[in-house]
């Protein structure tokens, strides 16, 4: 069978790993750099599209300058609800049916109260699940140069907001030098609320990062894991316990940990039985649509696409939501998958 992005496309996905911060759209994120008195970095939508992709930078560190700017623009209660709003529009156009949303509450305080910046985007959400059948679950991050003290009041804040949406909490951020080890009563807090966990390990720092997010923060899935295979032990460990891996392929050549896609190692991980899934991390940022790193995954590491089917099937097996429900929503997502050649 001839595989083709617009097949790709149709076929029902879920994502595990996006940011909220990294999902305006260029338009969007014109109107309200004027509301809030900035100048954009370009006049039109496409000129925002190219001003805001990163392909220039030189490590994580400088990658994630790029959602300072985005971060400036959502300190108000209608422009996160908006952006979340337009964010499950836009997972809906390309059909993924499930998706969990990440961002750090705390970065839109002191504009607002920290139940303002976490129920604002939940209201936008709920607003967009509402509109297209799309059903959404939060993440709720952390950021490792914070203190661990405003990480362990998130984790608090995020099981208070359980029945509203919010599944799991994450440690995202520079890596090198900030140990996710410090971090460690704020997962014990998420872990006692049953929220889940998952962490940025193994992107900008190697494999002591992902055994410290494993055996010292006990998640249950890892944000990118890319430098895994630096340690076949760890590599070996992760395939066997079956802990889903976040793969997200564009931004991880963006932060220069990888070359090219072409030298992901996701195949080599996906051949070795890990439970490995496709995520964008940051579409605007990145340039990509979920679609778009499905394809790549084909045309660039050789998936096919009864592979393709796993992965998706990885993902909704993956999702920090009740095995009760999940079984039931990976049957019905095994069947859609059936129906469409």
């Amino acid at each position: 069978m001839t595989l083709t992005k617009e097949l790709i496309r149709r076929l029902p996905k879920a994502e595990l790993h996006v940011h909220l911060d990294g999902c305006l759209r260029p338009a969007t994120l014109i109107e309200l750099a004027r509301q809030a008195g900035l100048t954009p970095p370009a006049e039109d939508p496409e000129g925002v599209a190219e001003a805001m992709l990163v392909s220039n930078a030189a490590n994580l560190e400088e990658y994630l300058e790029r959602f300072s700017y985005a971060v400036s623009l959502l300190q108000t209660r209608a422009a996160l609800e908006r952006v979340a709003y337009e964010f499950l529009l836009d997972k809906a156009d390309e059909n993924i049916q499930y998706v969990e949303v990440r961002y750090c509450p705390v970065l839109h305080t002191p504009a607002m109260s920290m139940e303002q910046a976490f129920e604002a985007p939940l209201a936008g959400l709920a607003r967009g699940a509402a509109e297209t059948g799309v059903r959404f679950s939060v993440i709720v991050t952390a950021l490792r140069t914070m203190s661990p003290t405003v990480s362990s009041r998130l984790a608090e804040m995020a099981a208070d907001y359980r029945d509203e949406g919010v599944v799991g909490f994450d440690l995202a951020g520079a890596e090198q030098g900030f140990p996710a080890e410090e971090h460690v009563k704020a997962f014990r807090i998420a872990q006692r609320h049953g929220l889940g966990c998952t962490c940025h390990a193994g992107e900008g720092d190697g494999p002591d990062s992902i055994r410290q997010a494993l055996h010292v923060c006990g998640v249950q899935r890892l944000g990118h894991g890319t430098r895994l295979l630096e340690d076949p032990e760890l590599e070996n460990y992760v395939a066997e316990q079956r802990i889903p891996i976040e793969v997200c392929l564009s931004s991880n050549v963006h932060t220069r940990v990888v070359e090219s896609v072409g030298e992901h190692p996701v195949r080599r991980y996906f051949d070795k039985g890990c439970v490995v899934t496709l995520n964008t991390d940051g579409p605007l940022m990145d340039g990509v649509s979920l679609t778009d790193e499905y394809w790549l995954a084909h045309t660039e590491c050789g998936f096919s696409r009864e592979e393709i089917d796993r992965m998706i099937l990885n993902a909704f097996e993956s999702a920090f939501l009740p095995d009760q429900e999940k079984v039931a929503m990976v049957a019905r997502i095994g069947e859609e998958l059936q129906g469409i050649t």
